[in-house]
């Protein structure tokens, strides 16, 4: 393809990205923080499910690792009313939790006394 075709399709295309995230942004199932895009659904699902939807999409569970990544997805609890999951779990010493793919966590933000492990963490 020549330069100008392919400036004008990249023009299309950003044009297209551009509406897109516009209707997300006003549905609140998408929000920008730190250079990540978090987004949702909005559809309840259980872990593993969620897991593959991320993966589908080229994404993976949202995992806050600063104070606007966190709130970028409490955002999300807000306004849909309900948890999130995260992209952490508990390791084999009770308490102590690790990012999916088992390295160690370097920021968390929970409520006194959590997690407990009772499943609302």
């Amino acid at each position: 393809l020549a330069d100008n075709e392919i400036r004008d399709m990249t023009c299309q295309l950003e044009h297209r990205i551009s509406r897109l995230e516009g209707v997300l942004l006003l549905e609140k199932k998408i929000t920008a923080s730190g250079g990540k895009i978090f987004a949702t659904n909005g559809k309840k699902a259980d872990f593993h499910t969620t897991l593959t939807k991320c993966k589908e999409v080229g994404g993976s569970i949202a995992t806050p690792r600063n104070p606007g990544e966190n709130d970028a997805i409490l955002s999300f609890v807000k306004y849909f009313k309900t948890y999130t999951y995260l992209g952490i779990k508990e390791s084999i010493i009770p308490r102590k939790f690790l990012f999916l793919d088992g390295t160690q966590l370097n920021y968390t933000n929970w409520h006194v006394n959590e997690p407990s492990g009772r499943g609302e963490e």
